[in-house]
């Protein structure tokens, strides 16, 4: 399902786990650091499209991770930018979405966009050519929901002068009110498990992120406390135009500013861990939970700066699990990143991305990054905000990326060995009969070539997931590590076969 990155629409994922091309990072398309704008979706590709892939492009499922799809996360500036830079294309077409040949992937599940934009898939990034449709330019929906604001307060500010006048000029009652102590009201307690007192204690823990690139151009995202170390994790699209060379600054609640560096980041996953420089010595990380246990109608909890507006709490449940994105910040140059994510209707907007979302004990469950959209949003922006479909990298893999970046800097992918097709419509991830670049479509002596698979068999399980794509597919390889033992079931003229084969790995998002 196509999402966008917090405003930008997301292409549709591939049908298989394509072959990653070196490529810029995604860089989210936000407003300015205030109107953060990482959730748009990027629509898919229509036929025809300069630089689309063509139907039967072989996507490089051997390369284990592509580029980080941006679904419409939360997420900082560039992120802000729709969580992937900015506003895309509004809704992130979902798989089921027209496509090349009709809605990608059936059924059509949305593909998110991140949380503040995303990029598409790059030329060869999943081992076929794809080009994003040209980004809208950034909209100033940061600056026009701040305008809003101030004209709220202008307003009740006038009504409450003209209210006061009007009761001095015309009180004749006798009539007094009673207002509750300063003391009292500081005496309420939220009992532990409220969503009050979750809040409370986990905001201490969250950032939000400005990201600004050496030309000057930027956006807000979100991120959080990962270890007494200084590092904080976000997204990638919320990092990714202080890549090279570029400015990183983390604000906590309490209005303590920090420059940071980026430590590392994968595009393929849409996650990155940046580290405060100068970090203070009490720093309190938030508790990460087990995304694998969460159940569908569990209470979640979402912390970002949605719009720019920082600190924002919202609340929602798990609306599904396991739901497969790709999701770009609408960028020619970037590619999408794709995940089994954990969907809720928590609302979700640009300048949300890399913030948590949280259990009902507070908890990181995982990492807000997309949202679908159905429109490119009101308030005459072209950033699309939340319609209760938000989602989420799950925490378990989230976590185990951060710490391969924390130890390497650099990504490590799982992957099969084999370039599958971008079709559609193929019930399934077909292995083609050419890979990328007119390499073999089944890598010599990989996982697949192991297990006996070949050009034109089509993979429709692993383990028990249900594979309906290439993107499904690629979002089911990237849950596991490599050297993870998985049962691959697959047709093969009319018969189904099952093999069990070792997953190989791959480092870096080039």
């Amino acid at each position: 399902m196509s999402t966008e990155n917090e405003g930008n629409a997301v292409p549709p994922a591939p049908s298989a786990p394509p072959v990653p091309v070196a490529s810029p990072a995604a860089s989210p398309q936000g407003p300015a650091p205030d109107a953060s704008a990482p959730t748009a979706p990027l629509p898919p590709v229509p036929p025809g499209t300069p630089g689309a892939p063509e139907q039967g492009t072989a996507a490089a499922a051997h390369a284990a991770a592509g580029p980080a799809g941006q679904p419409h996360a939360a997420g900082p500036g560039p992120d802000a930018q729709q969580s992937y830079g900015g506003p895309g294309p509004d809704a992130h077409q979902p798989y089921g979405g027209p496509g090349p040949e009709g809605s990608w992937p059936p059924p059509p599940p949305a593909t998110p966009s991140y949380g503040d934009g995303a990029g598409g898939a790059g030329a060869g990034g999943w081992g076929s050519s794809y080009q994003q449709p040209a980004p809208k330019p950034r909209s100033g929906r940061g600056g026009l929901v701040a305008a809003v604001l101030v004209a709220a307060l202008v307003a009740g500010g006038l009504g409450g002068g003209l209210g006061y006048t009007l009761a001095k000029d015309n009180d004749t009652s006798g009539s007094t009110t009673v207002s509750a102590s300063d003391s009292s009201a500081s005496q309420v307690k939220r009992a532990p498990g409220t969503i009050a007192n979750v809040a409370a204690r986990a905001l201490p823990s969250t950032v939000t992120i400005e990201a600004e690139s050496t030309s000057g151009e930027g956006g807000t995202g979100t991120g959080f406390v990962f270890d007494k170390q200084g590092h904080i994790v976000t997204n990638n699209h919320v990092v990714a135009d202080a890549v090279d060379g570029g400015k990183l600054t983390a604000t906590f609640p309490d209005g303590k500013k920090y420059d940071a560096e980026i430590v590392g980041h994968a595009q393929g996953y849409d996650v990155a861990v940046i580290k405060l420089k100068n970090a203070p010595s009490d720093l309190q990380p938030l508790a990460l939970g087990n995304s694998d246990k969460v159940a569908v109608g569990d209470e979640t909890i979402a912390i970002g700066a949605p719009f720019g507006l920082s600190n924002t709490v919202t609340t929602g449940i798990i609306s599904a699990k396991n739901r497969p994105v790709a999701s770009s910040d609408g960028s020619s140059s970037s590619k999408a990143s794709y995940m089994s994510a954990l969907q809720t209707d928590a609302s979700i907007n640009p300048g949300n991305s890399g913030g948590p979302l949280l259990d009902a004990s507070g908890a990181v469950i995982g990492i807000n990054s997309a949202i679908q959209s159905s429109s490119s949003g009101g308030l005459g922006s072209g950033q699309s905000g939340s319609i209760g479909l938000g989602f989420a990298i799950p925490i378990n893999q989230a976590k185990y990326v951060a710490q391969q970046l924390i130890k390497t800097g650099k990504p490590v992918y799982a992957k099969i060995g084999a370039s599958v097709s971008l079709e559609d419509s193929t019930g399934g991830a077909k292995i083609t009969d050419q890979g990328t670049g007119g390499s073999a479509a089944v890598e010599s002596g990989g996982p697949a070539d192991k297990a006996g698979l070949k050009p034109g068999d089509v993979i429709v399980k692993l383990d028990d997931h249900v594979i309906d794509s290439g993107p499904t597919l690629i979002g089911e390889i990237w849950t596991h590590k490599p050297g993870d033992k998985v049962t691959v079931t697959y047709k093969r003229g009319g018969d189904e076969h099952t093999v069990d084969l070792a997953l190989g790995s791959r480092m870096g998002d080039s």
